[in-house]
């Protein structure tokens, strides 16, 4: 692990006398499991030995996680309370008696609905958790006078029970699809032929074999063009909602629908990269944001629970989805119904994800070595419409010792791809080493018009600067763990300076965030818990975020561990807690009392800091 040590200063250190108690903070204890999961120092003949063992890593695959019984939901005929019409299904499995549910739905969590009070109507009715709030004497739930049935809402996307229905059924025409991989095939094969042809001549006339992706004038790559280039009448118009129509810069052969020049751009974060977090980035400058990774499998069969990661809200001006896959026909139909279905920007493919399961099927940053695979996949979706752009987003290479990027960079951008976003880190590698921006630039350089976009280690804004000044060739920067950790970092970058806010505010942004979640998944029983369990997910980052005014040699870098320290008040130091049972705690300030028998752990282990 390729980490150092964050210095504190010494009136907020915990010494031994302290005992420890005062301070919530658990590096160090943090630092001694690091220690054990490394080795063990033994005593071997006389010599120190160090005794290697296997570090964890991956997912807490066997965590246990809240789940809310259906049988435990109100029947929707009763949402409203009594009065409304009866239940109409004869094998109806949710709840009939309102007296039995209220009983055990326990008591209000507060005397204000966030969701009412910003719209007029609660949709969860009496099975809200701050029902009292919006509900008379009789139990019935209430609409405010300016409630607006026909306002549009706030967020769209997801998919329809028509959509569903035709998907599940194989009855959604991918004519459209399948006419762009027979496309795309032909392009590749014509390829593969050109490069065999120039090979056979210039093993005959000793000449050098040009760089692989550089054109040459001939009859072939004339007929590459000519098919490349289809009638736009014969593409379906986008549904997104475009910017930057105008075509300047080095994008002006492309004419791109999204500008991804001089942006800061939110990483499509798996788990914790939910609609509410993104609301909280937004606020705080974020330019570009994405969804979580979408596997593509998943959304032709219409699993409402993977369409939920298409989800957009309003506030997100310019807006992707990020897909994945091993089969470019599943890929290019899943970006076909996007396309069609869903207002997104652009549409991006994961071809970076460590992750073993989607590793091991072909998906993920398998796809960099699988590249007849990534061709016919880019090609197909690149030529989905001139007016959505399909970009990629992949790191440094499978291997530690064997990157690749810079060969595939130039490829990807000559088979139609709108941008680029490097990670400066192989699969190998994950999260523990630090990004190499060096390379990052190597690769940009090596891109004629398309936006390259770098990511990794930026948690300041000098780390910003210190990394566009190292990759001047790079358009954009993408920030993740750094967003995660503390997410004004957009702020502190387009104000040009850091931001200390103090516990009170970090606090606030933490009633925010769970006023969203509750807005987005319910303010019932099942969507507060589903909000604490993101909500203790994010701490698992939070918690590493340390006070410019505590450090001795501020910024703090993203892999530096800090020594034992106390806050400057109690919430501080209960905010700087890596104990996970300082979190629920936390949250149980914000969303109530948790359920009997809870308990939490993070769905990540993490080796790196």
């Amino acid at each position: 692990m390729d980490s150092g040590i964050c210095y504190i200063k010494p009136e907020y250190l915990v010494t031994e006398a302290d005992g420890g108690s005062a301070a919530a903070n658990t590096e160090n204890s943090e630092n001694n499991k690091r220690k054990r999961e490394d080795g063990e120092e033994v005593q071997a003949g006389g010599k120190k030995k160090w005794d290697k063992k296997e570090r964890k890593r991956g997912q807490n695959k066997n965590r246990p996680v809240f789940k809310d019984e259906r049988y435990s939901h109100l029947c929707h005929s009763l949402i409203d309370g009594t009065g409304g019409e009866a239940c109409s299904l004869d094998n109806c499995r949710y709840v009939h008696d309102l007296d039995a549910f209220l009983a055990a739905k326990g008591e209000d969590l507060g005397l204000e609905c966030y969701v009412y009070t910003t719209k007029g109507y609660c949709a969860r009715g009496v099975s809200c958790r701050f029902a009292k709030a919006h509900t008379n004497e009789q139990g019935r739930n209430l609409k405010r006078e300016d409630y607006d049935d026909k306002a549009p809402p706030t967020t769209c996307n997801g998919v329809s029970s028509e959509l569903q229905v035709r998907l599940r059924k194989h009855d959604y025409d991918f004519s459209r699809s399948k006419e762009l991989i027979r496309m795309a095939e032909k392009l590749r094969d014509a390829r593969k032929l050109k490069e065999k042809q120039e090979k056979e001549n210039n093993q005959s006339e000793g000449t050098v074999t040009p760089p692989a992706g550089e054109k040459q004038p001939s009859d072939t790559a004339e007929m590459l063009d000519a098919e490349q280039h289809t009638d736009s009448k014969s593409k379906p118009t986008a549904t997104g909602c475009a910017i930057d129509d105008s075509a300047i810069g080095r994008d002006a052969d492309q004419k791109p629908a999204v500008d991804f020049r001089e942006k800061l751009v939110l990483s499509p974060l798996t788990t914790l990269g939910n609609l509410p977090f993104r609301r909280i980035c937004k606020e705080f400058g974020a330019d570009i944001t994405c969804g979580e990774m979408a596997c593509a499998q998943p959304l032709l069969k219409g699993m409402g629970q993977e369409w939920a990661l298409t989800k957009r809200h309003q506030s997100e001006d310019v807006f992707g989805v990020q897909l994945c896959g091993n089969n470019p026909n599943m890929i290019n139909q899943a970006a076909q119904v996007i396309h069609e279905t869903a207002q997104v920007d652009f549409i991006d493919l994961n071809i970076g994800c460590p992750i073993d399961l989607i590793y091991q099927q072909g998906g993920g940053s398998a796809l960099m070595r699988r590249t007849n695979i990534l061709e016919l996949t880019v090609r197909s979706c690149a030529a989905l419409s001139d007016r959505l752009p399909f970009t990629v987003k992949m790191r440094t290479g499978i291997y530690a010792d064997k990157s690749v990027a810079h060969e595939l960079l130039p490829l990807v951008e000559e088979w139609g791809a709108s941008a680029v976003t490097l990670h400066g880190r192989s699969r190998e590698q994950r999260y523990t080493k630090h990004a190499n921006w060096a390379y990052i630039e190597e690769c940009a350089a090596k891109a004629k018009r398309m936006p390259v976009i770098g990511n990794g280690d930026i948690l300041s804004y000098e780390d910003y600067i210190e990394r566009r000044t190292l990759a001047p060739h790079v358009s954009s920067v993408m920030i993740g763990r750094g967003a995660l950790i503390k997410p004004w970092i957009f702020q502190e970058i387009k104000e040009k300076q850091a931001w200390s806010p103090s516990s009170g505010q970090r606090y606030e942004m933490l009633q925010k965030f769970c006023n969203y979640g509750l807005e987005h998944w319910g303010s019932d029983t099942k969507g507060v818990e589903t909000t604490r369990r993101f909500l203790l997910e994010w701490q698992s980052f939070l918690y590493r975020y340390i006070p410019e005014a505590l450090q001795t040699a501020p910024p703090q870098k993203i892999n530096a561990r800090p020594q034992k320290y106390r806050g400057r008040d109690e919430m501080e130091t209960l905010m700087s807690s890596g104990n996970a049972a300082d979190w629920v705690k936390l949250s149980e300030s914000l969303l109530g009392r948790v359920p009997e028998s809870f308990t939490f752990v993070p769905k990540h282990k993490a080796n790196a800091f």
